[in-house]
């Protein structure tokens, strides 16, 4: 790209958004213009808001330390520094989709990190390696929005990221039910043991709003495209339940699946292997070269061992075998920050960016 994209992270200061800012760190596509978050945080520089809010293990970038952190309710101020935003704030959710709505009309494109749209019927909810067609929706979006360049893209929940891209290279034989346990990581909620003393040497069995999620969300990435929405798969029926426990980063997933047609331990291993998709025909900068990695070993993959593979952005596997009430099961796990947030929606924009839905405004 000869000229890079001008970008503003909207939530800045949150856990995603400081994710966002060291994934962007001299992208070679994307240039970090502007950062944005609550009136409370604007006015000050970057290093100010966050001050000891600070809560990754990487340093923050020298180029946003002393950026003034902007009102992410003025919109025209915003948008008039930026081709595209990313969107992980913590609001509520109508307030999220009004805000995002705002960007959008603006003519500013939207990465979201947020749930608010995973349900309109016109914005698609990608998972690039999966359902990059999905993307040619945003024609009709932009339409109903009246924009030109103005739209919404959103990624999916993190806790599905964990099993789904390991369902996705066996549709042809037609998986019918799943049952799946998530076991989530504290950074999901936001938080590092410090702020969440009561997980220690404990297990939550509840965490909101996320089982639903991780039944549903799956069936609009395998959805159709009709009559300018996209009309969610009626198959695998799944069944979840989602685990808050005392690991920094990386979801787990105990996955057991029921198929149409039973493919052999073999037939799946090689489709595993074998899968690939937009990101990686494109050779995109967050692209895993090797989507999905398979360990042979009993006790991998590890949360604390392989979250990290292929920069985060790799699906890890283990553990496949036959079942006495399923066909299979098996054990998937991803970085939930990395592939389940910040760079998953950073994918996605890449990915938008090589099929000519994000470009300059110049």
């Amino acid at each position: 790209m000869e000229k890079k994209l001008k970008v503003g992270v909207i939530g800045a200061t949150g856990m995603v958004g400081q994710r966002f800012l060291t994934l962007l760190d001299n992208h070679p596509f994307y240039e970090v213009t502007a950062v944005a978050a609550s009136a409370r945080s604007a006015g000050k520089t970057y290093k100010e808001s966050v001050g000891e809010r600070w809560k990754l293990s990487v340093p923050m970038p020298e180029n946003v330390k002393d950026m003034i952190v902007l009102d992410a309710s003025k919109i025209n101020e915003v948008a008039s520094k930026v081709d595209f935003v990313f969107c992980a704030v913590d609001m509520p959710k109508d307030q999220i989709k009004e805000l995002e709505y705002a960007y959008a009309k603006a003519e500013i494109p939207v990465i979201s990190n947020n749930s608010a749209h995973r349900w309109t019927p016109d914005v698609p909810m990608i998972i690039p390696e999966i359902n990059s067609d999905h993307a040619k929706i945003i024609e009709s979006q932009k339409k109903r929005l009246g924009t030109q360049r103005g739209f919404i893209a959103v990624k999916p929940n993190c806790s599905i990221q964990s099993y789904v891209p390991l369902l996705a290279p066996l549709m042809e034989f037609e998986p019918t039910e799943v049952a799946v346990t998530t076991y989530q990581a504290i950074s999901g909620a936001g938080k590092t043991f410090k702020e969440f003393p009561e997980i220690l040497d404990n297990i939550i069995p509840y965490i909101g709003g996320e089982e639903e999620k991780s039944e549903q969300e799956p069936l609009k990435v395998w959805g159709k495209i009709e009559n300018g929405e996209i009309v969610k798969a009626q198959y695998p029926k799944i069944s979840a339940q989602c685990l808050r426990v005392p690991v920094s980063d990386g979801h787990t997933a105990a996955v057991f699946v029921n198929f149409r047609k039973k493919p052999t331990k073999k037939q799946i291993l090689e489709r595993w292997a074998a899968f690939k998709g937009k990101p990686q025909e494109l050779n995109l900068p967050h692209a895993p070269k090797q989507f999905i990695t398979y360990f042979e070993e009993d006790n991998f993959p590890q949360a604390k061992l392989h979250r990290d593979i292929e920069g985060g952005m790799g699906i890890t596997a283990g553990r496949l075998r036959e079942d006495t009430l399923f066909q299979w099961k098996f054990i998937g796990l991803s970085h939930n920050t990395l592939r389940g947030a910040a760079g998953g929606a950073l994918l996605s924009a890449e990915l938008l960016t090589a099929l000519g839905y994000i470009k300059s405004k110049e």
